[in-house]
């Protein structure tokens, strides 16, 4: 196994096994931030004197202002280091939860969504450089167990919403998260220490502009991009027709569809476990390759017994293994194109970022196009994804790539 450019863990102020789910509760921020208030919709446009549709849009209203914050403190990391954006994101994402649960009206709530988003984005943009870090070489291996901590956040936070208003007001679900900033905050002042950290650390000294110059220019990582970004189509396509499919066009309980989901969300933990544990023996490059070969098996027979019109169980089972090669090839297509810079990893993770929400707000349009009121159509864009994403491995592979 190759060495890691950075020194071990070992060094930093935590040890491994409570350093990385501090990196993972970071990155949670933002899936607990969107789920956790949506039980809250109809009594928020109650108390706002609004309706629910208006109130839906501060989810993209906080989408937009994360993908903003994203392309603009993603430079800034590579320039001025991680840490104290870390610091500055936890301080404004707490601050603006207390103005959130403060709010007079929901315009004023519509605009601190925004700001909340995009503050809260110079924390989360930096933890899959701080992941590099700490693994080097063996990148993925870190990606694949901070996304299995992280997957516990948007499981969890619609259930705590619920739980929350139980004991209060809506207002409270945000001095909750406010809390839950405010302990991370002093968690990552005190601990979050870092070799990179340090006050001889090198930093990118290239502009603004010039760091994405270099992350889009840099051989070898378009087609690495493109397959990980075509992963979030496939993954978005599953979020955005998984009720539809099942409530609709199968006719299944409420109940049996969280079940079936959350089912499919233990095939993407699984997933993760797994590629933590051979990742390092057989590297990124060749787990994506086999990933992808079972996801293309996987969305084949996905789309056969949907054309078949097969009972629901057969899409279930051959859902399973879509999605955990899904996992798979997203967080090594990650790995390897974090891999290929020192000090532009800010930068490649907001590029990253960006495209992908860019990418996943596209399902919804793109299945609405498609709609003939079956599953098909769903199982042919995933299937048209991940073969799209096997011809970006192949174009790596050709060197053709600049």
């Amino acid at each position: 196994m190759a060495t890691t450019p950075y020194p071990s863990p070992q060094r930093a102020a935590l040890p491994l096994w409570l350093l990385l789910p501090m990196l993972a509760a970071i990155m949670a921020i933002t899936p607990l931030t969107i789920d956790m208030y949506l039980p809250a919709m109809s009594i928020m446009a109650t108390s706002f004197h609004s309706d629910v549709t208006t109130v839906q849009q501060s989810l993209s209203v906080y989408l937009a202002g994360y993908a903003v914050g994203m392309l603009t403190f993603g430079p800034l990391a590579d320039r001025l280091g991680r840490r104290p954006l870390v610091i500055l994101g936890l301080s404004g994402f707490l601050l603006c939860c207390i103005g959130l649960a403060l709010a007079p009206s929901l315009h004023v709530f519509m605009g601190l969504r925004f700001v909340q988003a995009f503050i809260g984005a110079a924390a989360t943009v930096v933890v899959p450089g701080y992941i590099k870090e700490i693994y080097g070489d063996n990148t993925a291996k870190g990606m694949s167990y901070v996304s299995l901590i992280m997957m516990l956040a948007p499981l969890m936070a619609p259930s705590l919403g619920s739980l929350i208003l139980t004991f209060g007001h809506w207002p409270l679900i945000f001095f909750i998260l406010a809390t839950y900033a405010g302990l991370l905050l002093i968690l990552v002042t005190w601990k979050l220490k870092l070799p990179s950290d340090g006050p001889n650390a090198s930093h990118s000294h290239r502009s603004f502009l010039g760091n994405y110059a270099v992350v889009l220019s840099r051989p070898g990582v378009k087609p690495y991009l493109g397959s990980g970004l075509l992963c979030s189509l496939a993954f978005f396509c599953y979020l955005t027709a998984s009720p539809f499919v099942y409530m609709e066009v199968f006719q299944l309980e409420r109940s049996l569809f969280a079940i079936l989901f959350s089912a499919n969300v233990g095939a993407l933990a699984l997933a993760n476990i797994i590629n933590s544990r051979i990742v390092g023996r057989y590297g990124s490059r060749r787990m994506l390759v086999i990933a992808t070969f079972i996801g293309a098996l996987s969305a084949l027979a996905l789309v056969l017994v949907n054309w078949l019109q097969c009972e629901y169980y057969w899409t279930v089972i051959t859902l399973a293994p879509l999605m955990g090669s899904l996992g798979i090839m997203s967080v090594n297509s990650d790995a390897i194109v974090l891999m290929k810079f020192q000090q532009e990893t800010g930068t490649a993770t907001a590029v990253i970022g960006t495209l992908r929400f860019g990418i996943g707000a596209s399902a919804g349009p793109l299945l609405a196009f498609f709609y003939n009121g079956s599953a098909l159509p769903f199982a042919v864009l995933m299937l048209t994804a991940i073969l799209l994403a096997a011809v970006c491995q192949l174009w790596a592979r050709q060197g053709v790539a600049a």
